[in-house]
């Protein structure tokens, strides 16, 4: 078995780039995007200029009795399914293009699977759906919210929708070409298609966990225990990020996409520092 290219970041040692990472490239970074496009909805809800408890119908078109708010979708709590309909094996969001959104609002009442409210299901739709939201309710494009409103505030540049080629950082195929990597630029954006380098999730994951920064961490933070963490996969890259009230804190990212090899190494961190409970683990490292 081949190594896997792997970057490790956290509070208590040097950071650690091995087998081809690199810290000052961009790699996808899946669903850990939820947590930025949460944090936008966060600064948005405490400008005014969005209600976590208001209907989408507000701002989509969208059937009146949905009963879906923003706090619904931020907390995988709408009902809506996992994924968008259609979806394909390969590249599975290309055909989730922005022909396939916008005649999504009118179908949502048919989509869910539960009450609003009543149960939590992680939904990939879901946030989709939030980010179209945001962009409705505030009149721009998604990655001019994310820079207002999260990037900028904490001095960040390099978390982007569409890093440049040459500074981007792919997993190797057979004979060591790379991969292409899904593609995630449509609506499917702000559930998992950002791209950031290792070096600035860095600076980011203890600002909005450890510092709050912007305040009290977004919905869209997954929560067991004292552990907030959120986890992501494409393809051909996985991500885990934590931090416990102590202020300890973990990244892993690696050119792979076995999601619950790259959440048991984080936790595995995150252990031997002696800072977090064993009962701190995602159960079985199923979001992505």
């Amino acid at each position: 078995m081949s190594a896997v290219p792997t970057c490790i970041f956290s509070n208590n040692q040097p950071p650690q780039v091995l087998h081809g990472h690199a810290i000052d490239l961009y790699v996808q970074i899946g669903s850990l995007s939820k947590a930025l496009t949460g944090t936008v909805l966060a600064q948005l809800a405490a400008a005014g200029t969005v209600n976590l408890d208001a209907p989408l119908d507000e701002f989509l078109r969208v059937p009146p009795n949905t009963g879906i708010t923003l706090r619904h979708l931020a907390l995988h709590t709408s009902g809506l399914p996992r994924v968008p309909p259609g979806l394909r094996r390969r590249d599975p969001y290309m055909a989730f293009d922005e022909a396939a959104m916008q005649a999504l609002p009118g179908r949502l009442g048919s989509l869910t699977t539960t009450e609003p409210g009543a149960t939590e299901e992680y939904s990939n739709l879901g946030y989709a759906v939030l980010g179209a939201t945001l962009v409705a309710a505030a009149g721009m494009p998604y990655q001019e919210l994310l820079t207002r409103y999260v990037l900028a505030p904490l001095e960040l540049t390099e978390v982007t929708t569409a890093p440049p080629p040459s500074k981007s950082l792919y997993s190797r195929g057979l004979f060591g070409r790379p991969r292409r990597p899904w593609t995630m630029t449509g609506p499917i954006l702000p559930a998992g298609g950002l791209w950031a380098t290792p070096r600035a999730l860095a600076r980011l994951v203890p600002a909005l966990l450890v510092d709050r920064r912007l305040g009290d961490p977004a919905l869209s933070w997954q929560r067991t225990g004292r552990l907030l963490w959120h986890n992501g996969a494409t393809g051909d890259a996985s991500v885990f990020t934590g931090a416990l009230p102590d202020g300890s804190w973990v990244l892993v990212h690696r050119l792979n996409g076995q999601v619950s090899h790259t959440d048991e190494l984080a936790i595995a961190l995150l252990k031997q520092s002696a800072l977090g409970p064993s009962s701190g683990q995602p159960s079985d490292g199923a979001q992505r």
